[in-house]
């Protein structure tokens, strides 16, 4: 069948669109419409919690009752989303005499509009259409979104420095796998013309990358050879001010201990454009990768991430280790592997019950991933006759413990 709709792009911002129908089809509707700026109204007798909870923020105005004659009056846009084909078919008539044009969900080609299946990319709103089948307009509207997000497909953005100084962004690369950088980050990778990347960034990423991007190595490895933060932070000041797009590439979170604000300050005094698109932190990403959940119903109502990087008693801690010791839930320690012992006995001496449970997990969602599984009493020595090495994260609470739910039965 020929494609013979007109494809048009609406704006609905303060029009009025009335949706007839609160099930699953209305629930997937609603949100762009809502997105769309538009002042909808939801006729019917029931929803979907899901569109209920829209109702309850006052996102849109639900009248719970069946749809009558007239509740298309001064509309600019319909949906009929029931599951009765007669109600569908009496909301497409009525628009037809009203000269709204309507959706109908059930029957699409009775309706005098269609919805396109749509995705955005970068401000770019795609819509595909294909003669009735929706299954072959949602994989060519997947299939442009994804070329357009991983730069096969230029998007025709203007490049960062047309108008002078170019831009740094930090980016999240996540725990290490490189499928959990986000949809953004992945974006922006596509886009840069320089990437100064940690050690601790999803290296495969790199491999990614067209040949004419530079790739600054910003390693640093932990007491050891590191370039120092200063060096790093001109080198993101230069290449800005050299109107190129910077992608400063880190691994979890730039801002959980990976002083991504340090840097964005200093582009920020340096007038150089800095913004910062947020990463999965490793210190709960890995965990739950090792089937360690940081929090669990009745067993942890709360949980801190400590840096390992200053020992306990140094003159630059920031930490209460006293205070740490007495909590109940769930300690998560970054960069403690060198200095487990240090802090297992400060744990200890504190108040804290030496069978209490402890998880480590090693490079995690990687796969050179380990779990190590121990306690408070016996970890240091653990780690040491196991060979665990940096990166891990070190788990210490009831929740390391719980493990032996995860465990298959049938397996053992």
């Amino acid at each position: 069948m020929a494609e013979q709709h007109y494809l048009v792009g609406l704006d609905l911002a303060g029009r009025r669109v009335v949706v007839v129908g609160g099930g699953t089809v209305a629930q997937r509707r609603l949100p762009r419409l809502i997105g769309a700026g538009a002042h909808v109204e939801l006729i019917s007798p029931h929803t979907t919690p899901a569109v209920s909870a829209l109702a309850d923020e006052s996102e849109l105005v639900w009248h719970r009752r069946a749809y009558t004659r007239g509740d298309l009056d001064d509309a600019w846009y319909a949906l009929a989303c029931t599951d009765d084909p007669d109600v569908n078919a009496a909301v497409c008539a009525d628009a037809e005499r009203a000269r709204v044009f309507c959706v109908r969900a059930d029957a699409g080609e009775e309706g005098s509009a269609v919805t396109p299946a749509s995705g955005v990319h970068g401000g770019v709103l795609v819509g595909v259409l294909s003669g009735g089948d929706p299954l072959r307009s949602a994989a060519v509207r997947d299939g442009l979104i994804e070329a357009l997000r991983d730069g096969r497909v230029a998007d025709g953005a203007t490049p960062a420095g047309a108008g002078g100084y170019g831009s740094v962004t930090l980016v999240g690369g996540g725990p290490g796998d490189p499928e959990l950088i986000t949809v953004a980050g992945r974006k922006l990778l596509a886009r840069a013309d320089v990437v100064v990347a940690d050690r601790l960034a999803p290296r495969e990423l790199l491999d990614e990358l067209p040949a004419h991007v530079e790739v600054v190595d910003a390693a640093k490895i932990p007491y050891g050879r590191a370039a120092s933060q200063e060096v790093i932070n001109s080198t993101l000041i230069e290449r800005a001010k050299e109107g190129k797009s910077v992608v400063r590439l880190k691994g979890g979170d730039p801002y959980v201990f990976g002083r991504g604000f340090e840097e964005a300050l200093a582009c920020a005094e340096a007038g150089v454009p800095v913004s910062v698109v947020p990463g999965i932190t490793s210190a709960f990403s890995a965990p739950a990768l090792g089937d360690v959940p940081v929090t669990h119903r009745g067993v942890a109502h709360e949980v801190v991430v400590v840096s390992g990087h200053v020992p306990p008693g140094d003159e630059q801690s920031l930490t209460d280790w006293d205070a740490l010791a007495k909590l109940r839930g769930t300690i998560v320690l970054m960069m403690g592997v060198e200095r487990i012992r240090q802090f297992a006995d400060t744990l200890r001496g504190g108040g804290r019950p030496g069978d209490t449970p402890v998880a480590v997990i090693q490079e995690g969602s990687t796969r050179r991933e380990r779990v190590l599984h121990s306690t408070l009493e016996t970890v240091a020595d653990d780690v040491a006759s196991e060979g665990i090495r940096p990166p891990a994260v070190i788990v210490i609470g009831p929740v390391a413990g719980l493990y032996a739910g995860m465990r298959n039965p049938a397996a053992e």
